[in-house]
């Protein structure tokens, strides 16, 4: 089984990394596999800004309007009737106003379609939308159906083969296929038009329904669809959009952390250190006419009620037509509040704009979130890729991302967001490590390591934020200033495709730095690696993310030994996966862990090495050993 999987695994990453483009030799970006936004399924409307309304909808009438602006997941089901797509303000590059619908290899709970294959070809995502009148329609009314599509945006790319397809049902309730486009690499959105000339579909129950159809052993397949329009008395020519919209989320409050622990963020000249002098976000004239557009924005603290910066001083700007711009304002807050220590503070940015026609109101307003919590990142909570090493057969890899303190803290653990993959990473173990220094970088000449902890497996969640949890078994207490946190992975033993969540849409990458060649190199692939150190007070590990706790007893004999091993463990018929590292770390033998297995190490140089097992996804705790 474990032989099968590893030969499927290393399929899929000859397929991967014969198209994936590299940045360098050892790092790449891959896909996803997984959305846990979506993973907790369909929930009730108004618990939270990720919940998927589950409104009954009567029956449609025209005119049929959606951008996907808004700040849920799933479809407003008083418009579709599936919600299989996953809606977000991520994944689209240059969209016609902020919001997409997402179409993908992942199905509505944000897991692959198939769990088990990656070489597997099927129909995907679908879209449908609620019933629409259009009985006693006339094709003189000149009915038409326009959209947006684009291929990759911030995912990658479908095949080919893969396809994006509408299709429109009929008065005998089938669905006739009227548009389909092949996949291919990265598109601007491109607007399709299609007249309704066919009685068949003017019946009081029409509907129309995107599907996409992908290659899964190729990434997400990603597919964005934007600004869906239907209506009476339009033409081939209808292209004109009167709309000036945002087109994106505006950037975070702090100059550098996406979030911080508040204590962090005031103990930098009392907040003033870590903000930004000016917000910013981006507006789209979509019209063919010069707009003048105002715009503005205010700040308040929600936790404590406060108007930290009152409807910003008013901007404005001259777009022509179809321009898009990044446009700014300055921000200015006089004095932040004191919090007690440990408290999560949340400030919330409400952007504003105008122009002076009409059109949809509800992308005139966006509403932002900076949170204050007990961790420090440089993501925003999505992955739209994911990032991995290539490592060396004879050495281990390492990434280390660079965080700075304002004040000494305490680290509790690790946040890790993991891609999923398929077949699922059994096997890939990592160790933690916290540095203060890296060699060759900022001027160290050696790699300082503080703390380190062994012999993690990948795990996923639907929890808070979507990170698992790794705690350390003991807090370590850090002065202010620069330390390093990050993972290790064993040369040679399967691990060098273990996938960490990359959030594209963030500048991380300045911080980041791997290391799979006995020297440390600052990473060149664009985007923040999603790992999150968690300081202040005891946190609980996110279920069992210590792995370590419920250890499986066996042992190796005879120690010290000479050319054999042989492996003894608790039950009869137990298997796993053995493991046995030099000193450096660097793995020398893997294989099939079953009980009374005899190990050949006659290979093996004189010296020290560790042992250890994986049973059931649980570690043992490593075994020193002898080579005589």
């Amino acid at each position: 089984m474990v032989n099968k999987a590893a030969a499927i695994s290393c399929l899929f990453l000859l397929c991967v990394l014969a198209s994936f483009s590299p940045v360098s030799g050892q790092e790449y970006a891959g896909p996803t596999n997984c959305n846990p936004a979506l993973s907790g399924g369909r929930v009730s409307y108004g618990s939270n800004k990720n919940a998927k309304t589950t409104l009954t909808a009567d029956t449609l009438t025209l005119p049929f309007f959606e951008d996907f602006t808004g700040y849920y997941v799933y479809p407003d089901s008083t418009k579709w009737a599936d919600y299989e797509v996953y809606i977000n303000n991520t994944m689209g590059a240059s969209p016609v106003s902020r919001g997409v619908a997402t179409f993908d290899a992942l199905d509505s709970h944000g897991y692959p379609y198939d769990s088990f294959s990656n070489i597997d070809f099927r129909y995907c995502d679908s879209l449908t939308s609620q019933p629409i009148n259009l009985a006693g329609s006339l094709v003189s009314d000149s009915i038409y159906f326009s959209f947006f599509f684009q291929p990759q945006g911030n995912g990658f790319y479908p095949l080919p083969e893969d396809s994006l397809m509408l299709y429109f049902k009929d008065q005998y309730g089938g669905f006739v296929k009227v548009w389909a486009t092949p996949g291919t690499t990265l598109q601007p959105f491109k607007q399709i038009m299609i007249p309704i000339t066919d009685t068949l579909y003017f019946h009081n129950s029409f509907q129309f329904r995107f599907v996409n159809k992908a290659a899964l052993y190729w990434a997400d397949a990603v597919w964005n669809v934007d600004y869906i329009r239907m209506d009476r008395n339009r033409s081939a020519g209808d292209t004109t959009i009167t709309d000036v919209a945002f087109t994106s989320d505006p950037t975070f409050l702090l100059n550098d952390y996406s979030f911080m622990p508040y204590n962090q963020f005031y103990a930098n000249a009392l907040g003033q250190g870590e903000i930004v002098s000016q917000v910013s976000d981006s507006i789209k004239n979509s019209s063919p006419a010069f707009q003048n557009v105002n715009y503005s924005f205010t700040v308040n603290d929600v936790t404590g009620g406060a108007v930290l910066s009152p409807a910003g001083t008013p901007g404005s700007a001259l777009f022509s037509g179809y321009q898009s711009q990044q446009v700014t304002g300055p921000l200015s807050v006089s004095a932040f509040p004191a919090y007690p220590l440990g408290s999560s503070v949340v400030f919330e940015t409400q952007y504003s704009l105008s122009a002076p026609f009409g059109g949809p109101s509800a992308n005139d307003t966006i509403v932002k979130d900076q949170v204050f919590d007990n961790y420090l990142a440089y993501d925003d909570g999505t992955a739209e890729k994911s990032y991995f090493l290539v490592l060396s057969p004879t050495l281990s890899g390492r990434i280390a991302i660079e965080f700075h303190l304002n004040a000494a803290d305490t680290l509790r653990g690790l946040a890790i967001y993991f891609g999923r993959q398929a077949p699922e990473p059994l096997y890939k173990n990592f160790d933690i490590f916290v540095w203060s220094a890296l060699g060759n970088v900022n001027g160290a000449s050696a790699d300082v390591a503080i703390d380190s902890q062994e012999f993690y497996v990948p795990q996923y969640t639907d929890s808070q934020n979507h990170f698992w949890v790794y705690t350390l078994d003991n807090p370590l207490p850090l002065p202010a200033g620069t330390f390093y946190a990050g993972t290790r992975q064993d040369a040679a033993s399967g691990d060098d495709t273990l996938y960490f969540g990359l959030d594209v849409n963030r500048i991380g990458s300045n911080h980041a730095y791997f290391n799979v060649l006995n020297t440390w190199q600052p990473s060149l692939i664009s985007g923040a690696i999603m790992i999150r150190p968690i300081l202040g007070q005891r946190v609980i590990g996110t279920s069992v993310s210590d792995v370590r706790l419920a250890q499986s007893k066996w042992q190796v004999t005879p120690n010290p030994a000479t050319n054999t091993l042989q492996l003894e463990m608790e039950t009869t018929g137990q298997e796993g996966v053995y493991r046995i590292t030099d000193i450096l770390g660097h793995c020398v033998l893997r294989g099939a862990a079953i009980n009374n297995k005899v190990i050949d190490i006659s290979s093996l140089a004189p010296g020290m090495y560790l042992v250890n097992i994986v049973s059931n996804g649980v570690a043992g705790a490593p075994q020193k050993i002898v080579k005589l």
